[in-house]
């Protein structure tokens, strides 16, 4: 199924009309596994009205790849083609038979053929120099190691400053899942975003027919399932010690966020905890945050940090399904009440601030809100936590947000502890004590607002944001 991916379309179609500095291009595309790569890349060449070749190497030998890839541009049998002793031989080979024309060639899977070969870069950089570069080729290198196809681009690498352009691709936006869930009520959806994100396969897997609900329990977190499988798999294919990783990753998902918190659950001591963590931002699988409301200069130096489990479906499975394990392949259903139990905290503290978050950032792009917003995050100290803030540094104007995801119509005393209670406290934590700053509100509920509430807003000039505005405004930005 492919849904969306307008701006990667327009991207790729613009490495295919351009002409400098020759109409030959070199292109890298990648992103983690799942995330529609390759469905991307075959949908855009079958429609380029371009002769094209899709190749994807497979863990073997390298002798056969390179008989496989050169039988798939002659497009005949892998027994009828010619076998190469180097990938040298094998570029010479196919820049030969490619010669002048416009053509495609897609390498996916690429970082299999490195590692059965590493002399595969620096030839593919010799054929390159001397065949591919002025000619009419558009070469596309795909892969899924997300460390290595971007050590490609680094200065160490045979490639560097060859590549004429290159695409990381993300998961789909919140508004896609619409197209995989037509049915589906906005609230399904969010929680939805929040159990899987927008990994297109990971969408495609559960079953539109049934409810949410109905999905984490007969799909999800069904024996054999290959949502309970996927974690491991993503992790054993990308790092060398996958046990200290998992442990590491445990340890955010059960809500240990600070260094000390996460080497005291993972049982890593903090000297080595760093290198871990920085492989797992490596591959966007953690994220290190700091509260907006530090000043940028202060950042770097801050130890105010903490880390998070980045990509959806890791936080959900890190957070319900790892800690029950052992209960899975004997009896999952034992696993289904933590999961009802905890779901709807999981689900606002997770996806419900995220897209409120991204709201803001698509408000002040479309100059909705009252002040150009330069960051947008969120704030904590020891006294107040904020769910959302938007801030403009130049301009002294901070945005304060708060998310509820609760079942309860939102009462004018939320609101009032918002502007009375923490406004105030995040002052104090800006520059000058907060003196001279405009403050601007909002305030996103999946239920609404009581009528209180709402001239309580109309009083503070506070933005009340339900979930109906804000699905309709997701929707809009990617239309």
């Amino acid at each position: 199924m492919f849904v969306d991916r307008e701006p990667e379309l327009a991207f790729l179609n613009t490495v295919l009309e351009r002409k400098r500095p020759t109409r030959a291009q070199f292109v890298l595309l990648y992103g983690r596994r799942r995330v529609g790569k390759t469905v991307l890349l075959r949908h855009w060449a079958e429609n380029a009205e371009v002769p094209h070749t899709y190749w994807a190497a497979e863990k073997e030998p390298a002798a056969l790849q390179r008989r496989k890839l050169f039988a798939k541009i002659l497009g005949v049998e892998t027994a009828q083609a010619a076998t190469f002793t180097t990938w040298a031989d094998c570029w010479q080979a196919i820049a030969a038979f490619l010669v002048d024309r416009r053509h495609i060639l897609i390498l996916d899977e690429f970082t299999y053929a490195v590692d059965a070969d590493p002399a595969m870069l620096s030839s593919l950089q010799h054929a390159w120099d001397q065949h591919f570069k002025n000619s009419q080729v558009v070469l596309v290198l795909c892969g899924s190691h997300v460390h290595t196809m971007e050590t490609l681009q680094t200065r160490q690498s045979p490639l560097f400053g060859r590549l004429s352009a290159q695409w990381w691709l993300r998961p789909l936006p919140f508004a896609a899942l619409s197209a995989f869930f037509p049915q589906w009520s906005a609230e399904e959806r969010v929680a939805t975003y929040a159990v899987v994100g927008g990994v297109p396969a990971y969408l495609e897997w559960l079953d539109p027919d049934l409810s949410l609900s109905d999905n984490i329990r007969g799909v999800i977190v069904a024996p054999g399932s290959m949502f309970v499988a996927e974690p491991a798999f993503l992790l054993y294919d990308e790092v060398r010690e996958p046990a200290t990783h998992l442990a590491i990753l445990k340890a955010l998902g059960t809500g240990n966020h600070t260094l000390s918190e996460i080497s005291n659950a993972a049982l890593v001591g903090e000297a080595h905890l760093s290198a871990y963590l920085a492989r797992l931002r490596e591959l966007r699988l953690v994220e290190r945050r700091l509260p907006v409301t530090i000043p940028p200069a202060k950042r770097h130096r801050s130890r105010r940090g903490r880390y998070h489990l980045s990509d959806p479906y890791f936080r959900f499975y890190f957070r319900f399904i790892a800690p029950n394990q052992a209960e899975l392949s004997y009896r999952p259903e034992r696993v289904l009440p933590a999961i009802r139990e905890g779901l709807r905290a999981f689900v606002g503290l997770t996806a419900f601030e995220d897209l409120s978050r991204y709201w803001v950032r698509l408000q002040s792009r479309a100059g909705a809100l009252s002040f150009e917003v330069e960051e947008v995050g969120s704030h904590w100290s020891r006294e107040v936590q904020v769910d959302v803030v938007g801030i403009n540094w130049a301009a002294r104007q901070i945005l304060l947000g708060e998310c509820k995801w609760g079942t309860d119509t939102i009462s004018r005393g939320v609101l009032r502890e918002l502007v009375e209670h923490k406004t105030p406290k995040v002052l104090a934590t800006l520059p000058d004590h907060g003196e001279d700053w405009r403050v601007h509100y909002a305030f996103f509920a999946r239920t609404g607002f009581t009528e209180a509430t709402q001239t309580e807003a109309a009083v503070h000039q506070v933005q009340l944001v339900t979930l109906a505005q804000l699905d309709q405004a997701l929707k809009n930005a990617e239309s």
